[in-house]
């Protein structure tokens, strides 16, 4: 059954998130916001402090936690600045399809090193042609000897100039479709690797966003994660493991926009008194606040299924589209608390707004999840 009570350890885990959130994510976000700088010494400190690769099984020397502490870590991390838990939270993504298909002697060889040091990773699926419709794919990888050589593009690429290694899904024979599509680790030093210019995002702006480009780029054949033409299943079951702490991460961005929003109304004063005390406003916050605290807990849901070795597909999705909708839409009103002033860059909420909007598009847009559950319903 699903139990809300957290253990003493989960509840010591989020508050060092969140002191973390607050004492060193907050006081840089708005300069990172501003620059677009990559946050490198924030991610070494999140690294050392253990709120990064939580999910790596002991088999790597990893914590081995489940993807329910993930979320109450990355609820957290969201709180203090979504722009930075999304270039921490990258490597969730790229090393999901090896926990969950790659051989134990792969994930040895590339997990590991991340507990030793602050390594990073990138999930390369996307391409200019094929976002949403992952099996239109062209990236092709063709076998020759011992090792795989691999042509092609990816865009949008979280962690792209900085990742020490790369998750990159390309087809092997086109002819099986999905089936016909295999993973591969590929090292960001490769040669006929090439890296784009970073993109100059709405928001989530330290966040490195680019393009990759495979050129000729030979990989040996025991980098392939799992067997020929699994990669697509990888890929896809990764997201089971990483739509809940997006979801979480919504929560979190939607929470200080609540927590900002009740202080400014309580002190901003209309018509002979604080704007909380009129109506029009308080259930506005009242919205905002139940909103929130049911995308929690569909998030947690999510989480725990799927920690139970239970198939949390719909969960995923739900916890994902109504979290991520629902950021949006917080985010939004929070602005418009603030009046003018939310429209203001020197104002926080304004920042928020634009962070949210991505939590629609990546990881599966909104409309994605909603396909998958009518799938879901309707078998």
């Amino acid at each position: 059954m699903f139990n809300l009570q957290l253990s003493d350890e989960q509840e010591q885990l989020r508050k060092l998130a969140r002191e973390f959130a607050l004492n060193e994510m907050r006081p840089v976000s708005p300069y990172h916001d501003e620059t677009g700088e990559y946050p490198h010494e924030i991610i070494r400190k999140a690294w050392g402090i253990g709120l990064m690769n939580s999910h790596f099984p002991h088999s790597v020397g990893g914590p081995g936690l489940g993807t329910f502490e993930g979320c109450l870590i990355v609820e957290q991390l969201g709180y203090g600045c979504c722009g930075i838990a999304t270039a921490m939270e990258a490597n969730s993504l790229s090393s999901a399809p090896l926990i969950v298909g790659g051989s134990a002697e792969l994930q040895k060889k590339w997990l590991a090193p991340m507990i030793e040091e602050p390594q990073l990773a990138a999930y390369c699926v996307t391409e200019p042609g094929a976002g949403s419709d992952v099996s239109a794919i062209s990236t092709t990888a063709v076998r020759q000897g011992d090792d795989y050589v691999i042509n092609g593009s990816k865009m949008w690429i979280t962690n792209g100039s900085v990742a020490d290694w790369y998750f990159v899904l390309a087809v092997t024979d086109r002819e099986k479709g999905y089936k016909g599509m295999s993973g591969f680790v590929v090292p960001r030093g490769a040669d006929g690797v090439e890296v784009g210019k970073k993109e100059k995002n709405m928001g989530q702006r330290c966040s490195d966003t680019r393009s990759v480009t495979f050129n000729d780029v030979r990989v040996p054949a025991s980098d392939l994660v799992g067997e020929e033409g699994q990669g697509w299943i990888c890929a896809m079951k990764a997201f089971d493991h990483t739509r809940p702490t997006v979801a979480a991460m919504a929560v979190g961005l939607a929470q200080a926009a609540l927590d900002h929003s009740i202080h400014y109304a309580q002190e901003r004063v209309a018509f002979g008194k604080p704007i909380a005390q009129h109506q029009a406003i308080s259930f506005m916050l009242a919205d905002m606040a139940k909103d929130i605290e049911a995308a929690r807990l569909l998030t947690w849901k999510a989480g725990w299924t799927i920690d139970q070795g239970r198939r949390n597909t719909r969960e995923a999705a739900v916890a994902k589209v109504f979290a991520a909708d629902m950021a949006m839409r917080v985010a939004i009103d929070a602005v418009q608390i603030y009046g003018g002033y939310g429209y203001s860059r020197e104002y926080p909420v304004e920042k928020l707004m634009r962070d949210a909007k991505v939590f629609q598009i990546y990881e599966g847009t909104s409309q994605i999840q909603r396909m998958i559950i009518a799938r879901e319903l309707l078998g």
